[in-house]
């Protein structure tokens, strides 16, 4: 059964650039592992010490495997001196739809990308994974959009993964935001979802 993690590093400033090259370096091995299904490394807009590791493998084999190799063991070991806090390692669950394949940006599309990990009440996962079975299956129609995914996290029933790619941010803002569809997904939102939603939300550019 293939697995999906997204891994969150804030790395120190002074070590910004030696843990990039590190993950960088890690991606690059990583292309040649059978197990792994996709692998993206992003950072995010606002702060350049913060990164996300979006990932798949085949199974639980595969990814133990990974943690053994050279180029992942290096990076490992920069854990205790890079890192201002732990590693944030999310297990993921797929939802329905399922996640697709990132369809392909034209050369001109500027890219904009999200990831939007968020607490909602106790209670109101069932109603957040109907509506966004709706709102998947639109979404994805929309030309400006290349990516939607909705995830569960496991053991954790009131934190819920939005990943989402699009070819700009106006896509999002001036587009998506208003069909029918999202109107609804949005009122829910501000029904459910603990705290600001501005609070959970990760614009980031995609580095590998």
């Amino acid at each position: 059964m293939a697995i999906t993690k997204i891994i969150k590093f804030n790395v120190k400033p002074d070590h910004s650039d030696a843990f990039k090259n590190a993950l960088l370096d890690n991606k690059k091995g990583t292309e040649s592992e059978a197990g792994c299904l996709e692998m993206r490394l992003y950072v995010d807009n606002t702060n350049p010490n913060l990164f996300f590791v979006y990932e798949r493998w085949l199974d639980d084999a595969a990814f133990a495997s990974h943690a053994t190799q050279v180029y992942t063991q290096r990076m490992l070991a920069l854990f205790d001196s890079a890192l201002a806090e732990p590693a944030e390692f999310i297990d993921l669950s797929d939802t329905q739809p399922a996640p697709i394949a990132l369809k392909p940006a034209d050369k001109d599309d500027p890219l904009f990308n999200i990831i939007f990990i968020f607490k909602i009440k106790a209670g109101m996962q069932d109603r957040f994974v109907a509506q966004f079975k709706e709102h998947i299956t639109h979404t994805r129609q929309e030309d400006g959009n290349l990516l939607f995914d909705l995830y569960t996290i496991d053991n954790d029933d009131q934190t819920l993964v939005v990943y989402e790619h699009w070819r700009k941010e106006s896509d999002v803002w001036d587009i998506h935001f208003h069909q029918p569809y999202a109107k609804i997904t949005g009122a829910l939102m501000e029904e459910g979802v603990i705290g600001d939603m501005e609070q959970y939300m990760n614009f980031v550019t995609q580095i590998a």
